[in-house]
This record gives structure tokens, C-alpha cells and sequence, in this order.
């Protein structure tokens, strides 16, 4: 089974559990996930991002102040700004969370409901779920020789066809490089992949 084929299926169970969305911040390091996921309803993604409060919101306080699962209605940490409350009006009534991993990579996990708090085995569903895709995403601890040598290049500028002939290959091959080191960095665009080797510095 592929990885990405792993996470669909991950991400196909989360989405029938969470019927309000849920949100996804795998391996956050230096404040900034590697990889997100989310099905927040957008209106409140946009007010929420423009807002800045994920650096005043109780549940991002309290994914880096403890490990485990919680009913946002449970979480000690108060909710000053009144995020919570905001969130409601956007259809985001009752919620759980999930944290996991180390400090320096850190998984917070949150997921939604409108009608009823989730029930226990659905926090378990759901902190299962997390930590499989926590471990799924897991950043690889090195690259290939080839895989490193064709990110380079295209970091330094080269185009394909330059960066090609520079390694004495084919520009087919190349791009089979530049794809093989996209799915071990689970990017989407070489340009994600290289950022994301930089952050791993693997490159």
C-alpha cells in the first residue's frame, strides 16, 4: 500500500467521524506544520487565519502542553479571545482533540460536530486516526544521492533540461528523480519538496 494511498484512507475515515470537518497540523516544528489537513468549513478557515488565532486558540495551547485526547468542552486551558464561542457560530459546536509526538514535531489534531459532543470510542476513532497519520508522515532521515544531486540543482535555478545535462542524464530521468524525492517527501511540487528537504536538512 502506498503511502498517499495510507493517508486517503486515514483521511476517508477521519471526514465520515467528524461530520463538522476537522483540522490537521502533522509534525509542527518552529511554529509551522509540515503538513496540514483540513475540511473546516472556509468562511471560518479565512476568519480564523486572518484573526492570527492560532497563537491565542486554547486547543493549540493545550496540543503543546499535554499528549493524549480531550473534548474541547473538557480542556482546562481558558479560552479568552472567545475563540470557541466563534467557532460555534460557524457550526463548530462540540469538538475534540488530539496531540501527539515530541515537542520538536508535534501533531494537533482537532475535529468538529454541530448536533452532540462526540462520544468516547469516537475520541479513541479519532486519536487512533492521528497517531497513524502521525507516524505515516513521519519525516524521512535522509534521501537518496540521485534524489538530493536533482533537488539541488533545481534549487540553484537550473531548469530540467540544464540540470539534466549537468548530471549526464536524461531529462526524463531527472524528473523521475524530482518525482521519486516529491512521494518520499510527501510534497506536492518540487518546489514544496525542496523547502520541505531544506526544513529536514537533507539538502
Amino acid at each position: 500500500m502506498s503511502v498517499k494511498f495510507g493517508i486517503d484512507l486515514e483521511l476517508h475515515q477521519l471526514t465520515l467521524l467528524a461530520p463538522a470537518g476537522y483540522y490537521l497540523g502533522l509534525h509542527i516544528r518552529f511554529t509551522s506544520p509540515l503538513v496540514t489537513f483540513s475540511t473546516y468549513d472556509q468562511n471560518w478557515t479565512d476568519h480564523y487565519t486572518e484573526h492570527g488565532y492560532a497563537m491565542r486558540d486554547p486547543m493549540v495551547a493545550w496540543g503543546f502542553s499535554t499528549i493524549g485526547a480531550t473534548r474541547w468542552s473538557e480542556m482546562a486551558i481558558p479560552d479568552t479571545f472567545g475563540i470557541l464561542r466563534e467557532a460555534a457560530e460557524h457550526g463548530l459546536v462540540y469538538g475534540a482533540a488530539v496531540a501527539c509526538g515530541p515537542v520538536s514535531s508535534r501533531t494537533i489534531a482537532g475535529m468538529a460536530r454541530s448536533d452532540r459532543e462526540f462520544a468516547d470510542d469516537e475520541v479513541r476513532r479519532f486519536q487512533d486516526i492521528v497517531l497513524r497519520l502521525h507516524e505515516i508522515t513521519q519525516p524521512p532521515e535522509s534521501l537518496t544521492e540521485a534524489q538530493i544531486e536533482a533537488l539541488r540543482l533545481i534549487a540553484a535555478g537550473d531548469r530540467h533540461a540544464a540540470a539534466a545535462a549537468k548530471l549526464s542524464i536524461s531529462e526524463s530521468a531527472l524528473k523521475a528523480r524530482l518525482n521519486s524525492a516529491r512521494i518520499r517527501l510527501l510534497a506536492r511540487t518540487t518546489a514544496e519538496a525542496i523547502q520541505r528537504a531544506k526544513d529536514y536538512r537533507l539538502i
